[in-house]
């Protein structure tokens, strides 16, 4: 009796009673395995859970009481809304929450609905491959650093200047770290039905918010958004790459280990300058540990036996 797979199958079994697994068939032209990298992302609706459900539901609900109380209490929320965005002069001055507030203030309904469909369509993959914490981590690790370079960057009073809202940085920072996690993976596009390359996808978008950039006048608000590519990247340097976190880590280490070294040196010191002062003479080695004096052998027998 003979069952075949359908076509596009791993394998053809055939079904015989043997003491021996049956020995996988060659695949059919066309039903080649895709590996992790050359994979298809089709853009359905992916699940709605994790981290990327909580930010969206806490962004949606902040900005619905921010609309609120721009409605019905027009001072209180424009005063909301300016303790909220980032203002490179006033997070110099001690507000540094605005590093954190500022991608959960919008203005543009627009604006809003793309920041937030981005991070639920490619934020889901991204969370299944990493965890929902390291996604955490992404998401508000990229929008503070994002906002902190934008923030050091109008010192220079020519470029970055403005305030910027919204979490269009990190929603770049998530298709950086989604296109390093599949390089070779191909997107269909809704409503478009064609498949494209997600390095194209991510060079698409920069360009588009560098032209923005360069229509407005390096304005604070796409510096921050197109800094969150560069700050996807050194995430994902940072914390995915094995070889980097291992290096990074032992790193961290040696540096820990040297200045627990250099205090204990230094506490050896100041003993042994006590000491001295007291006529006697203590010894510690390079790494300021204790050094007892040698035991003089006395071979001659004491007046007592054990």
């Amino acid at each position: 009796m003979r069952k075949d797979t359908p076509a596009c199958s791993s394998y053809r079994v055939r079904a015989v009673e043997s003491t021996y697994p049956a020995e996988p068939q060659p695949l059919r032209p066309g039903c080649e395995r895709m590996s992790p990298r050359h994979q298809s992302f089709e853009m359905g609706l992916p699940p709605f859970r994790g981290a990327v459900r909580q930010i969206i539901l806490f962004s949606t609900a902040v900005y619905i009481a921010l609309l609120l109380m721009l409605a019905f209490a027009p001072g209180l929320g424009q005063a909301a809304f300016a303790v909220g965005i980032l203002q490179p002069e006033k997070v110099l001055h001690g507000s540094l929450w605005q590093l954190v507030t500022y991608p959960f203030m919008y203005a543009d309904p627009i604006a809003f609905l793309l920041s937030l469909v981005g991070i639920y369509f490619i934020g889901s993959p991204v969370e299944s491959q990493i965890g929902s914490q390291r996604f955490y981590g992404l998401f508000f690790g990229s929008l503070i650093v994002a906002g902190a370079v934008g923030v050091a960057l109008s010192r220079t009073g020519v470029i970055a200047q403005g305030t910027a809202v919204g979490s269009g940085a990190a929603a770049d920072a998530i298709l950086m770290v989604f296109y390093l996690l599949n390089r070779g993976a191909m997107i269909m596009l809704f409503p478009i039905p064609i498949q494209v390359p997600i390095k194209w996808v991510v060079v698409g978008i920069a360009a588009i918010e560098t032209a923005y950039l360069l229509l407005f006048h390096f304005a604070l608000q796409f510096c921050v958004v197109l800094l969150g590519l560069g700050a996807g990247y050194l995430w994902y340097t940072l914390f995915l790459r094995r070889g980097v976190s291992i290096n990074l880590s032992e790193r961290l280490y040696g540096l820990r280990n040297s200045y627990y070294r250099w205090k204990r040196r230094r506490a050896a010191k100041k003993f042994q300058v006590y000491m001295r002062k007291h006529d006697r003479n203590v010894y510690f080695d390079e790494y300021g540990n204790y050094k007892p004096p040698d035991d003089k052998r006395d071979d001659e027998r004491g007046d007592w036996v054990n």
